[in-house]
């Protein structure tokens, strides 16, 4: 109970403090359960055990504590700018930015009124050939109220065109300059990242002049940190980009004759929220400390340093198989962008990566925000992260990495230079190289794709993207996925050549409570890759074998418990070799066939690389290779269409 004296509800009163030595105990009794006494772990290993790293080695511990002195975290909307760059209304806590690339102007125009009707509070017109076309900007944009709904645009192919399509579109609709609102997304580098060319700024200064001269709030910069992120660019190099891409604008725009903090009034930067929550709300904090330390530096006014963010839900992430997960991970990337102070977010649909978007898709894409925002009240608190004692390592940590490779960026001549002489692709590379790793094993899940897949799934048909083809020298997007769809892919081009779905025969031995649990382990891994896994239960070795040979198995795994092993496993072995089976896995540990461990040729089990066995396999049953499954699914062929 509170009193009047004091109102705050004693919460910890009744337990006793612990110590942190006491808790390493607690952890370690609970890890040690199941292990021989020869193996337990004490206090502090079983602490480290629990102890992550960011594929960029940014360590995450298990548990965060205050420490000796809590250090002051400021206030959101002041230097440094790390809690927000200021006040969020909390009806309209930031701005809903519904993206449109449909090249039918007809089909455009109706999507876009139909999201202003119902939540959206400004467009986001992705303009090129492949996309919404310059001369359709006035159509797609008829019956919009443009004094009220800021319009933003991108364009892989013509950034200088799309802007000039909607300045003559406010000229045309007889706007004051007071009236324009919105974003004309010039971003030179962001563009040279996508062609590998040498970075135009021609646009971009002249652009930024006539905005500051006509357009007050309209901003002519957007540093898009997509090419980088969906290139695979992990957080602290989105950070140290978009912060050196930043620079060199300052420069490019100072030689022009436009000072800094006239600068910084253009610039918004463009960010990937993720389904890591706390990763994305402390790397916008991030960013905003770090552009404000730069503001400090270059004598911009205070109140004009907080970086204004536009977060997009990671292109990276989604999944073409099983695309209704596809929501869940955009909830949590919305949720985590919205705790992290953005201006304006875009979510995309789920089914992004198939196809152009329909109306339903774009709908739960819409409401996942309007629903965060009214419903679930995350926009009534400015910062609701900050203090935690996690997020706020977590910030600080991110900050430090991130100017550290920024100086590295600036050492090398800046980021035009970066980008011209590789450095930034290699610092890509290496996080590409160590995600590849954890896709492959597991420990980094997708849920749908790597984990719990549905074989029997009716894949989505939508209309396809143009494709948009990469220049030889540009940062190559692709998604974490593409990796197990490419193998779902060659099974199912084999099974429309073969008539059936390539298989693996699962041996197993006993009753089902000695296989059951590896069986399912083993039946959901090789589903990853769409194999089929017919199966005996029980049985003598003889009987196994000829059900093995009865499905022409020449890939086999024995399901069971290390007590069976022990019994049966070898005299199962050598029925299904003399079955005809090539290759035999156990599911398990080799050791656990004791003398007869050589009798296999692998382990299924936690920790294998899940894509080198599949991908094995899959090879060894004559499934047609990736170069070869291109026309197996419609789906596939929008694989190279990037937004």
């Amino acid at each position: 109970m509170t009193t009047k004296d004091d109102p705050h509800l004693p919460l910890a009163d009744g337990f006793d403090d612990l110590t942190h030595a006491q808790w390493q105990k607690l952890v370690a009794k609970v890890l040690n359960r199941g292990r021989p006494e020869d193996r337990q772990f004490d206090g502090p290993t079983a602490e480290a055990r629990l102890h992550t790293t960011t594929v960029e080695g940014i360590g995450i511990d298990c548990l965060y504590e205050q420490g000796e002195q809590a250090r002051p975290i400021g206030h959101p909307g002041v230097m440094p700018f790390t809690r927000g760059s200021g006040y969020r209304p909390a009806n309209v806590p930031w701005g809903i930015r519904a993206l449109h690339d449909d090249p039918d102007p007809t089909r455009t125009q109706k999507a876009i009124l139909t999201d202003l009707e119902r939540g959206a509070t400004s467009i986001w017109l992705e303009i090129g050939d492949h996309a919404v076309r310059p001369e359709d900007v006035a159509k797609v944009t008829d019956g919009m109220l443009l004094d009220l709904a800021p319009i933003c645009v991108s364009s892989r192919t013509d950034q200088a065109a799309a802007a000039s399509a909607v300045l003559d579109l406010w000229r045309q609709r007889g706007l004051t300059t007071k009236q324009a609102r919105g974003n004309l997304g010039l971003d030179p580098l962001g563009a040279a990242a996508r062609t590998g060319s040498a970075p135009d700024a021609t646009a971009m200064l002249s652009t930024t002049k006539t905005c500051l001269a006509d357009y007050p709030q309209v901003r002519a910069i957007a540093i898009d940190m997509r090419p980088y992120h969906d290139a695979g660019a992990g957080d602290v190099d989105e950070i140290a980009c978009a912060v050196a891409t930043g620079i060199d604008y300052l420069r490019r725009l100072e030689e022009a004759g436009i000072d800094a903090t006239q600068a910084f009034t253009q610039i918004e930067f463009r960010v990937n929220a993720t389904t890591d929550q706390f990763l994305t709300i402390a790397k916008m904090r991030a960013l905003r400390r770090l552009w404000a330390r730069v503001g400090e530096e270059c004598d911009v006014p205070e109140k004009d340093r907080g970086a204004r963010l536009h977060a997009v839900t990671s292109w990276r992430m989604l999944s073409r198989d099983d695309p209704y997960v596809n929501m869940l991970r955009t909830t949590i990337a919305c949720f985590g962008a919205a705790v992290g102070a953005a201006e304006a977010i875009t979510v995309l649909p789920f089914d992004t990566v198939i196809g152009l978007p329909d109306e339903f898709s774009r709908r739960i894409a819409r409401n996942t925000q309007v629903l965060l925002a009214e419903e679930s009240n995350v926009g009534r608190v400015l910062d609701p992260s900050g203090g935690s004692w996690y997020v706020e390592t977590l910030t600080d940590e991110l900050a430090a990495a991130a100017w550290t490779a920024l100086q590295e960026i600036e050492g090398a001549g800046g980021m035009t230079s970066a980008l011209a002489d590789g450095l930034v692709a290699a610092r890509i590379d290496a996080a590409n190289s160590e995600r590849a790793k954890r896709l492959a094993k597991r420990t980094l899940p997708l849920t749908g794709v790597s984990m719990f897949p549905q074989v029997d799934e009716k894949r989505l048909e939508r209309i396809p993207r143009q494709r948009v083809d990469i220049p030889a020298g540009g940062l190559v997007p692709h998604r974490d996925a593409e990796v197990f769809e490419a193998m779902r892919d060659r099974a199912l081009a084999h099974a429309q050549t073969t008539g059936s779905a390539p298989e693996v025969f699962l041996a197993c031995l006993g009753a089902r409570r000695d296989f059951g649990a590896r069986e399912t382990f083993t039946s959901a891994l090789l589903a990853v890759a769409g194999l089929a896994t017919p199966r005996s239960e029980g049985g003598t070795a003889e009987e196994i074998g000829a059900a093995a040979k009865k499905h022409g198995a020449r890939v086999a795994v024995l399901c069971s418990s290390t007590g069976k092993y022990a019994e049966e496993g070898a005299d199962v072995a050598a029925a299904l070799r003399q079955a005809g089976v090539e290759r035999l896995f156990i599911a398990g540990k080799a050791s656990e066939l004791g003398e007869n461990s050589g009798c296999v040729d692998d382990a299924i089990g936690m920790g294998m690389d899940v894509v080198a066995t599949l991908t094995s396999i899959l090879d060894l049953l004559g499934a047609p290779t990736a170069e070869t499954t291109a026309t197996a699914d419609k789906a596939t062929k929008n694989q190279g269409a990037r937004r």
